[in-house]
């Protein structure tokens, strides 16, 4: 290996971690859920058990936080994939009722609020 390719390698490697840490790393702020529907926005906290019906295209999706997973317990869609998809917790995670146009996802950002959200509950 010549001195350029192991300046290379190291870039890179270096890129990966930050990449990781940036992703991945706990800012120790508390992660929520964000719900989007055709007919709006809302946000949740994980740390409290609650269950709420969001109108999606076919009707009613039910989406349940508990023990801080959050997952589709209920939509009127035909394969019923996002119901047995797992319940989502960490940064970056999603579930989505595609036929039914409502995704979940969870987000631990310090973003201000967008305009546009409907509701935020902790």
């Amino acid at each position: 290996m010549k001195l350029l390719d192991v300046l290379l390698l190291t870039a890179v490697l270096g890129a990966a971690v930050f990449s990781g840490i940036k992703v991945y790393g706990d800012r120790g702020e508390k992660p929520r859920i964000v719900i989007e529907a055709p007919s709006g926005t809302w946000m949740y906290s994980l740390d409290r058990d609650i269950s709420v019906d969001i109108p999606g295209a076919l009707g009613d999706s039910t989406v349940e936080i508990r023990d801080g997973k959050a997952r589709i317990v209920k939509s009127p869609c035909p394969n019923q994939t996002c119901v047995a998809a797992p319940g989502i917790f960490r940064s970056g995670e999603w579930n989505a009722c595609l036929p039914n146009k409502v995704i979940i996802r969870v987000d631990t950002g310090k973003k201000e609020m967008e305009e546009g959200i409907d509701a935020f509950a902790e």
